[in-house]
């Protein structure tokens, strides 16, 4: 079969706590761009808050729910799940983001990756695993709307880390059908890529037969999305992978992309998402975020919705 034309990385979705504390902690700590406020369209009051580039450009992209007051458990980081997003930064920047976060509040720990890149592990007010990763070869324009230099900002996703019990049927997945390539291997981890080797491009596969299965739930990703090119090339990879015996959605209206969602081998939960038509289907790049955009289907119940949202501010 023709490989299929994934891109890279498309965007990181996670359940979190306090919708305020998540915009402080992502515009405010971290400097992204809020580049849409809409709704989760499973439960339309809960928020969903996209972050990313100026455009949130896919690959530069993480997205939230904030589920506060629903009384959802905290969940349990394991196998069949994403268990740390990955950012990329100058590595001359390092010394500036210790001091940030630090100064934010937040316990910051130096290590390498498993391919002995500088980073930083943070993790947000909800418990999630972060780490900021030096990279001196990624030429992605960063946002600075948020005030931090050119040559300190976040360029996008670095990559993530899944955990599996075993990754002989995940690795076989992941290169036979989706396209993505062993860029290397150290010990329990085998990075691979597709679209490219460097930053936005990079999943990292860490088999571990004895962690604890994951629990969905507060402090944990829920998925991780990668970018195909066009809705058609989207609907062929679709029949292939459910010709392959996989239960895959139907094709979902996010709105700026269309999705498709299905779990690989070792339960992580993977989307493929489309490139077009992006967040400013709706909005103006000038004022992306600002506004609460609902999809069409939703907009009766604005009031309704408005009313039952908490209330948030940000810059």
């Amino acid at each position: 079969m023709e490989r299929p034309p994934i891109l890279g990385l498309h965007h990181v979705t996670a359940t979190v706590d306090g919708a305020q504390a998540d915009l402080d902690f992502c515009v405010n700590v971290l400097g992204l761009r809020l580049v849409k406020k809409t709704v989760n369209f499973d439960n339309h009051h809960v928020y969903h808050f996209y972050y990313g580039s100026e455009r949130g450009s896919p690959g530069t992209i993480w997205t939230t729910f904030p589920y506060r007051g629903y009384g959802l458990p905290d969940g349990v980081k394991g196998a069949g799940q994403i268990v740390t997003t990955s950012f990329s930064v100058p590595v001359s920047s390092m010394n500036f983001w210790r001091r940030r976060l630090r100064a934010g509040g937040a316990d910051v720990r130096d290590l390498e990756t498993p391919f002995r890149e500088p980073a930083i592990r943070v993790d947000d007010p909800s418990g999630l695993w972060f780490h900021l990763v030096g990279r001196d070869d990624d030429e992605r324009e960063p946002w600075l709307g948020g005030g931090i230099p050119a040559n300190d900002a976040i360029r996008g996703l670095h990559g993530v880390t899944m955990v599996v019990r075993s990754r002989e049927a995940t690795l076989a997945l992941m290169t036979d059908v989706l396209g993505f390539r062993v860029l290397g291997e150290s010990g329990p981890c085998t990075r691979i890529g597709v679209g490219g080797e460097g930053a936005g491009h990079t999943i990292d596969i860490v088999a571990d037969p004895e962690a604890p299965g994951a629990v969905n739930g507060t402090g944990t990703v829920h998925h991780v999305a990668v970018a195909i090119t066009t809705a058609d090339a989207q609907r062929l990879l679709r029949e292939e992978l459910v010709g392959r015996g996989l239960h895959v959605t139907g094709i979902r209206d996010r709105c700026y992309f269309q999705s498709i969602y299905f779990r690989e081998p070792g339960g992580v939960l993977l989307e493929v998402a489309t490139v077009e038509p992006g967040f400013t289907v709706d909005e103006d790049l000038a004022s992306l975020g600002r506004g609460l955009k609902l999809p069409w289907w939703e907009e009766r119940y604005r009031a309704d919705i408005e009313a039952r949202l908490p209330r948030v501010e940000y810059r």
